[in-house]
């Protein structure tokens, strides 16, 4: 039985639903979960040391001081009976073995690009795809970047034309918010495809 938010049966909880952040390093994963996590975000970051130049690829980003190590941890609430979990991702290859564990249970992923340096979200496109997760792509506009429209980035990244190419700026709680929305809509439209095909 179907109950408005407000009729919800006392002593139930809310449906967890959890979405994982993802793309390449600098691209704005850490920024974007907690522009809209309503709780104090849980970051993983350490500060980039000497012993990772020629490991880390900074261009692009030189400014960038610090990187997750494991993951970030958001939470945001969509109604009285609906609550997102956001896992923000590591960029680097080297953290990459943590990627299974965070995928285990989300509905789908969000993967950040950045057009400087477009070829980075490759890997998160090709994970997600290899494992038949739901993803958007959300281009986020950093400050003296290049603007492409969204059928060029869509081109130049291969992607199938239902995946959604959209543009956000992750500092902001609202773009961000969209980005979510837009992520569940297409889980949930991807979800009933399978269910209709099988």
């Amino acid at each position: 039985m179907d109950y408005e938010p407000s009729e919800r049966p006392a002593g139930t909880v809310p449906t967890a639903i959890k979405i994982l952040i993802a793309g390449g390093f600098g691209v704005g994963k850490t920024t974007m979960v907690g522009a809209v996590s309503e709780t104090r975000p849980l970051r993983t970051e350490e500060v980039l040391t000497e012993s990772g130049v020629g490991i880390d690829d900074l261009s692009g980003v030189e400014d960038k001081s610090t990187t997750t190590v494991a993951m970030d941890f958001g939470r945001i609430t969509i109604s009285d009976d609906l609550v997102l979990y956001l896992f923000g991702t590591p960029g680097q290859d080297r953290f990459w073995f943590v990627w299974d564990e965070l995928a285990l249970g989300a509905i789908g992923a969000v993967v950040l690009a950045d057009t400087r340096r477009l070829a980075d979200c490759f890997p998160s496109i090709d994970y997600f795809e290899g494992r038949g997760t739901p993803f958007v792509v959300a281009v986020n506009c950093f400050e003296g970047a290049r603007q492409y429209r969204l059928d060029e980035v869509q081109a130049a990244l291969n992607l199938d034309p239902d995946v959604p190419v959209l543009l956000c700026d992750a500092r902001q709680r609202q773009s961000s918010k969209e980005v979510l929305i837009t992520m569940l809509e297409h889980a949930m439209k991807t979800r009933d495809a399978r269910r209709t095909a099988g």
